[in-house]
């Protein structure tokens, strides 16, 4: 009898441990499932500014969890309530694939950055010596075999970003009969290093490049211009200079940045949402953001810590 007793007693101390456990996993996972989750893409000012509104919004006391994200199928992954926020929609790289979800209802727009924005083709502008009527496409279509190289020629190269920022340049070359061959970059570094090399050899260069970005101040250069860009450009043949296919314009110029979340964030977490909404980031912020670590060679977190301490009283009006 003594023994069933100690069994007993002993059967009985472990399942309340279980329950226990299996109380601290269930909050646990709980407390995962509120959390916002924030996306990390494949650019510095986004990692960086990722970083920044994370613990903006852990200062007002919600939790956060950062998960890798693709930036092209983000704002899917967003209908499905697997990311919550995106602080950083730049609208000729992601508008499309944005106001498709805003459209559908599952993406809410919640907010607008003073930042303008610009992503086009760019060149060093030593290469308008060997290359006269630049920055317009055209000169740059008769120039092309100055960027030829073995895995080319005879067409031009241009380095393009990453396939996954659906930049659409090889439809674009289809579309305005460019005698260019699209090669993408597997980073942005990638791009920066390659850059580098040619501008210290004045080699004819171009490739994918942006505003706000640190790389402005470190080199002198200008934009492709290409046919003035339209509503409609990239997805209807029939109002652009290619009347049987699309992407034949550029980028928008002076473009926006949004922040997108998922249309349930605002219910349940409304003072996250109030926020967000007030979150605003400026060119100066963006291309700093970048410097800090591209030329500065700070890691993420740190940097993101210098941006804060420098900007206390700007993000510090956010929270309230």
């Amino acid at each position: 009898m003594m023994k069933y007793r100690s069994v007993q007693s002993i059967i009985g101390c472990v399942c309340v441990t279980l329950l226990a456990f299996s109380f601290v996993i269930t909050s646990e996972t709980a407390k995962s499932a509120e959390a916002i989750k924030i996306p990390l893409h494949n650019w510095t000012s986004q990692l960086v500014g990722a970083e920044i509104v994370g613990r903006i919004l852990q200062e007002g006391g919600s939790e956060v969890e950062y998960v890798p994200a693709d930036s092209g199928a983000v704002y899917e992954a967003m209908c499905e309530g697997d990311v919550d926020l995106v602080h950083e929609v730049w609208q000729g790289a992601f508008g499309v694939a944005f106001e498709k979800q805003v459209a559908k209802g599952c993406v809410v727009d919640a907010a607008t950055h003073d930042a303008k924005t610009r992503e086009e083709w760019w060149y060093p502008s030593y290469v308008e010596e060997v290359c006269p009527g630049l920055p317009d496409w055209e000169a740059l279509n008769g120039c092309a075999e100055l960027f030829a190289t073995s895995e080319t020629a005879p067409k031009g190269r241009y380095l393009g970003g990453p396939a996954e920022w659906l930049k659409g340049d090889d439809k674009r070359v289809l579309g305005l009969g460019m005698n260019f061959h699209v090669i993408n970059a597997g980073s942005a570094d990638a791009i920066w290093a390659e850059l580098a090399i040619a501008f210290e050899k004045k080699k004819p260069i171009v490739h994918f490049n942006w505003t706000p970005n640190f790389i402005e101040a470190l080199y002198d250069g200008k934009f492709i211009e290409f046919p003035e860009y339209w509503d409609g450009c990239k997805d209807d043949p029939s109002g652009g200079l290619n009347a049987e296919l699309t992407h034949d314009c550029g980028n928008p110029k002076g473009g926006y940045l949004k922040i997108g979340v998922w249309e349930g964030l605002p219910e349940r977490d409304p003072g996250a949402y109030a926020v967000i909404q007030k979150i605003n980031f400026s060119n100066l912020d963006v291309a700093v953001m970048s410097k800090l670590v591209d030329v500065d060679k700070m890691e993420v977190q740190d940097a993101a810590t210098k941006w804060m301490d420098d900007n206390d009283a700007k993000w510090r009006a956010w929270l309230n």
